[in-house]
């Protein structure tokens, strides 16, 4: 079984439309959608916005459906100066940038017996990047920070880009990778950039959620195209 995840309905939403629906079932306050698309089984959901959510809801995918991959695809505010909107990129690694713990020495993102960065899986973004040649579509990779926060400051934007070597910013990646990390589930993330991540990104934001979550569901469907092979 193949998990897919996004954040919100309207993430969700256009990768529904490529797949036939067999069930819908609800856990932990949430709906998840059994489908098929062609030979490959599938559990999707959209957890809401924010870490607890997504932790929750990957949880739920990987004990309650038995998913052995775990698919993230939304969007994201662009760090990285030369990401535009509507650009995909794919995480590296992830890791949560509210996480503030240097009071007693750690680094900052660092849970004692855990870690900042939570790897995505190479065999996966390997297969984005073929999807990526196949289709002639410019892909970037690099490291993706979460955290509970809109970031709309280019202060904290700076920071985050310093500390974390981050590329783009979102609310949920780094929970999901944490909950991967620890059922030893293969995780890969897929973002289309929505926003500046700066002054003004709320408009943005609201202005390209539909556009910029098109582009990543067509780009998703194309990844299992190349996995069913």
């Amino acid at each position: 079984m193949v998990a897919i995840m996004c954040a919100m309905r309207e993430e969700l939403e256009p990768i529904l439309k490529y797949l036939k629906l067999k069930e819908v079932v609800e856990y932990a306050n949430n709906k998840f959608y059994i489908a098929k698309f062609r030979k490959i089984d599938l559990v999707l959901a959209y957890s809401k916005i924010g870490k607890v959510n997504a932790a929750l809801t990957a949880s739920v995918l990987i004990e309650k459906f038995n998913a052995e991959i775990l698919l993230f695809s939304g969007v994201a505010g662009a760090i990285e100066r030369d990401l535009k909107i509507g650009d995909l990129i794919i995480a590296t690694k992830t890791c949560q940038h509210d996480i503030d713990l240097t009071v007693f020495g750690y680094e900052p993102g660092f849970i004692p017996e855990s870690q900042v960065f939570f790897d995505c899986d190479e065999e996966l973004n390997n297969i984005a990047k073929k999807v990526a040649r196949n289709l002639n579509i410019k892909l970037k990779e690099g490291i993706i920070a979460s955290g509970d926060q809109f970031i709309h400051s280019r202060e904290r934007k700076e920071w985050i880009a310093k500390t974390f070597k981050a590329s783009a910013i979102e609310m949920e990646g780094g929970a999901v990778g944490c909950v991967c990390f620890n059922e030893n589930v293969p995780f890969f993330m897929l973002r289309a950039i929505s926003d500046s991540a700066e002054e003004g990104a709320g408009g943005d934001f609201d202005k390209f959620l539909e556009e910029s979550s098109k582009v990543s569901a067509k780009f998703l469907i194309e990844m299992l195209k190349v996995m069913e092979d």
